[in-house]
């Protein structure tokens, strides 16, 4: 593609060289340059790409995109300066994949919790509808019945033009996206064409990259505030941050909610282990998820779903044909009578939603076992409140390791203990080894108890020193079941 194409409503400051000059490929990582690809040379939090301009030129870059022209240019080679590398990215890798945003109907959806839920279950929805669509979540990228593997909760935007391109190709109306407060911080999602906007909530997490609250929320506000005003927003109103996230957003607003008046108002009628009644706009019907927190997702997914055309009684039938999402509440009763529970909670707020949900259905004749941990490098805040969380909540808390990363397990076990209130410490153990510590529980539980392991969810792996370990919750409960009980 001609790098004039490539340019289009990018705000250029200045050029130097041929604009008609041909462009193989987009290219940030400068070790991946080869003959006639695009450099884009961006300012990371560790290394200034601009450093590298020189030797992408030597390795056959034919164009550079920056923000400061470089003291020695190659006549060769044309260099366009832009305001903002990392914004004009968005655009030039929508522009080179043919705007694909623009050729289907793409929903994201950001908050706390609930965004890989919200996603993954309209992918199905939508599968049920007939509908052949796009998803790119945290546990994995799918265009239609083809599965990719994921490695970040909001790719690079050059791969999600690549992933959307491929989208349209196959036919696809639709693309359901998770969209992170990373993604939107490093501009992961400019240049793309939302339909609709949906918020789940927001609580307290990734203050180790945002380091306040306040701009951990005004990051995910932006992604409101850049709608057009083709575009809907729908946000939860019984979160307190719902209508900031509305504030200036000039697409058109819409509202969902339990507790008050709203666009799309829901009732959780009953619920058990194997599922809830609800009642969503006066229709009620039943499906296979449980937990409150699944009402508001359900709500989210029910609200989008109406806003792209479909009728309600069609969207609550789809509704409830859906399985849960593999790690969400992920509930398999033993054959000695225990119920097991496999969910991702690993904020404070999901924590307690998780054990709230099981305390709403457990009679409190059977004891709920909760074995959890905090993930190393990261938000140290919420670690004690993690602590009070699971012992306040549960009959016993079993605190080990989750992704430890590069930190001592033991420290960050320390950490979650300083929140144990007085009155809750005969009701907490500490063992960082997490296999131990779903044995401890299963020792522990007795039929009709409930084995709750949270942190992980989907993950199969534990990652020490850099180094990602097998590891799967899932896998773990089964092989010790089955060793315990002989």
């Amino acid at each position: 593609m001609q790098l004039v194409e490539l340019l289009k409503r990018i705000p250029v400051l200045e050029i130097h060289g041929d604009e008609s000059r041909e462009v193989s490929q987009l290219v940030f990582d400068s070790r991946k340059v080869t003959d006639n690809s695009l450099y884009i040379a961006m300012r990371g939090m560790v290394v200034d790409g601009h450093s590298f301009i020189a030797s992408s030129v030597e390795k056959g870059a034919k164009a550079i995109v920056c923000e400061e022209f470089p003291e020695n240019r190659d006549e060769n080679v044309t260099y366009v300066k832009v305001k903002d590398s990392s914004k004009a990215l968005g655009h030039l890798a929508s522009n080179f994949y043919g705007n694909p945003s623009e050729k289907l109907q793409l929903i994201g959806v950001t908050g706390t919790n609930g965004k890989t839920s919200v996603s993954t279950l309209l992918f199905d929805v939508f599968k049920n509808l007939g509908y052949d669509s796009a998803l790119l979540s945290t546990v994995e990228i799918r265009i239609a019945d083809q599965i990719i593997p994921a490695t970040h909760t909001t790719p690079d935007v050059i791969t999600i033009n690549k992933i959307l391109a491929q989208a349209v190709e196959e036919g696809c109306e639709f693309a359901f996206m998770e969209v992170s407060s990373h993604g939107i911080a490093q501009n992961r999602i400019e240049g793309l064409h939302f339909k609709i906007a949906g918020f789940t909530n927001l609580t307290h997490d990734h203050l180790d990259y945002h380091k306040t609250f306040n701009e951990y929320l005004k990051t995910k506000k932006r992604f409101f505030d850049d709608l057009d005003v083709s575009a809907v927003a729908i946000t939860n109103i019984d979160d307190k941050n719902g209508n900031v996230m509305l504030q200036n957003t000039k697409a058109t607003k819409k509202s969902y909610a339990l507790k008050t008046m709203a666009d799309y108002h829901g009732r959780l009628l009953e619920v058990d282990f194997n599922g809830m009644l609800l009642n969503f706009n006066g229709k009620e019907f039943w499906t296979t998820l449980t937990g409150k927190f699944n009402v508001y997702n359900l709500l989210l997914v029910f609200g989008i779903a109406s806003e792209l055309g479909f009728e309600q009684e069609e969207i609550l039938q789809a509704i409830s044909q859906l399985k849960r999402v593999s790690g969400r509440f992920e509930t398999f009763k033993s054959d000695g009578g225990i119920i097991f529970i496999v969910d991702y909670a690993h904020t404070p707020d999901a924590l307690e939603n998780i054990l709230d949900s099981i305390n709403d259905i457990r009679t409190k004749n059977e004891r709920l076992i909760t074995v959890f941990g905090c993930g190393g490098d990261r938000d140290h805040a919420k670690r004690p409140e993690m602590g009070n969380i699971a012992t306040k909540k549960s009959t016993l808390a079993i605190i080990t390791s989750d992704n430890p990363r590069t930190e001592d397990p033991a420290a960050i076990i320390k950490e979650i203990e300083a929140g144990v209130e007085p009155q809750n410490f005969s009701k907490y153990t500490s063992i960082p080894d997490r296999k131990e510590a779903i044995k401890m529980a299963i020792k522990f539980a007795e039929p009709k108890d409930i084995v709750l392991v949270a942190g992980k969810g989907h993950e199969n792996y534990q990652e020490i020193n850099g180094v990602k370990h097998h590891f799967d919750d899932k896998e773990t409960i089964n092989e010790l079941w089955k060793l315990m009980s002989k």
